[in-house]
């Protein structure tokens, strides 16, 4: 039983790792490669009379960030339903993903 619940801890912050690495690569793609490093090549194209460079700089990237922060808000929600069963709400803490023993098992 121990065991079962030490893996699916890990199992489940292996999974919000996975999904915070992946929102964060595509807030860094957004923010600084549409911003800066593709700037040039998109203010070839206008939105609403700015070149889209210049946009994804001053709004794109905060629109996007604020995106990314409601779709993780749904995302956590529904891997921790997927995890609340096997763990339960006390152990879904960075401090219980530790591989120190269960407190049951101290006894």
């Amino acid at each position: 039983m121990a065991q079962d619940k030490s893996s699916a801890r890990k199992a489940y912050w292996r999974a919000n790792l996975g999904l915070m690495g992946v929102l964060l690569a595509i807030w860094f793609t957004v923010s600084f490669g549409f911003g800066i490093l593709l700037r040039p090549w998109l203010d070839q194209v206008s939105l609403g009379g700015a070149p889209l460079g210049f946009w994804f700089a001053q709004q794109g990237s905060i629109l996007v960030f604020i995106v990314l922060i409601f779709y993780y808000a749904w995302a956590m929600n529904r891997l921790e339903a997927r995890f609340a069963e096997q763990l339960g709400s006390d152990d879904m803490t960075p401090a219980a993903a530790t591989d120190a023993p269960d407190q049951e098992d101290a006894s």
